[in-house]
């Protein structure tokens, strides 16, 4: 990732993934998810998709470099959780963002489609993201100036002058 001021900059942390409990789930995701996309992936340790689903998640998460984050819930010692959250079946997953779900899927997915559900729950984090924002609006006044087009470079940096002044 580019700063505003063309140097790279470190992505936030991604936080290790942790397992959650009904008393923590409101801080660890509802609030969690205003900063970012949380996939909250609901198992138990005799559940044999579990044990396949967990692996892809966790790695499929990390490549994303902090911007969805992953908890575990042990259905068996949440059980009050999970009947909250109306879990039929297990694995359960859902992504919430912005202290709402916003996506789910039940059973087992492959590699493949893993990735490319955490993908787009990435892009969601990014689309709500000032920073991200300012930066692609900067990339494409670059790339109007390199293109000869003075005139749209001009409009865009003047609307990332309206956002954030001290730029």
């Amino acid at each position: 990732m580019q700063s505003l001021f063309g140097s790279p900059t470190a992505p936030a942390p991604a936080a290790a993934v942790k397992d959650v409990t009904t008393a923590t789930f409101v801080q660890d995701v509802m609030e969690a998810s205003r900063e970012a996309v949380i996939v909250v992936d609901f198992w138990a340790p005799w559940c044999g998709p579990c044990k396949t689903l967990g692996p892809i998640l966790e790695k499929a998460v990390a490549a994303t470099k902090g911007a969805v984050r992953m908890v575990k819930i042990n259905v068996d010692e949440n059980q009050q959780l999970a009947a909250q959250m109306r879990i039929q079946s297990i694995p359960t997953v859902y992504a919430f963002f912005d202290g709402r779900p916003v996506d789910a899927f039940q059973g087992a997915l492959p590699e493949s489609q893993v990735k490319e559900w955490v993908k787009k729950l990435a892009a969601l984090a990014a689309e709500n993201d000032p920073a991200a924002q300012i930066a692609e609006a900067i990339a494409q006044a670059k790339d109007a100036l390199a293109a000869g087009d003075p005139m749209t470079a001009q409009a865009i940096y003047g609307q990332v002058l309206q956002i954030d002044p001290e730029n």
